[in-house]
């Protein structure tokens, strides 16, 4: 059996596929999706999520969103999805350092909590490639 999964993002379909398992990053952690799971509707986390296809893990990065679970159907409703073989790991690491500078650097509140959230973001991108070119 498998899991049919839809990723959503608001200007596109990121994946519409079949795969064995999931590991999603939810709001309270990382959240494994095996065919039979019980219902469930989960907030999604800025992170990595691993999909199995046959014997393959693909990393994609989610920038948030939530995750439905019904009946082996997984629908992943996100605010921005980028597979790992689409990233430049050098660029990602460039990325992930300048986020770090722009936290040290900020005085706000707005801005460190901005700051905080590129960290995030740039973190789970450097990961994901990390992942896919191993």
């Amino acid at each position: 059996m498998t899991l049919n999964i839809r990723i959503i993002a608001p200007d596109r379909t990121v994946w519409d596929a079949e795969a064995q398992e999931i590991i999603l990053p939810s709001s309270t952690g990382q959240l494994g999706i095996l065919t039979g799971h019980a219902p469930l509707l989960t907030a999604l986390d800025i992170g990595v999520m691993r999909v199995r296809v046959d014997k393959e893990w693909m990393p994609i990065v989610l920038l948030g969103g939530f995750a439905e679970i019904e009946n082996n159907q997984l629908t992943i409703l996100v605010n921005g999805a980028e597979e790992a073989s689409q990233i430049d790991l050098v660029e990602a690491e460039k990325n992930l350092d300048t986020a770090t500078q722009l936290l040290n650097d900020a005085s706000s509140s707005k801005e460190k909590i901005e700051a905080t959230q590129n960290i995030r973001k740039a973190r789970a991108r450097v990961q994901a490639a990390t992942a896919a070119s191993a």
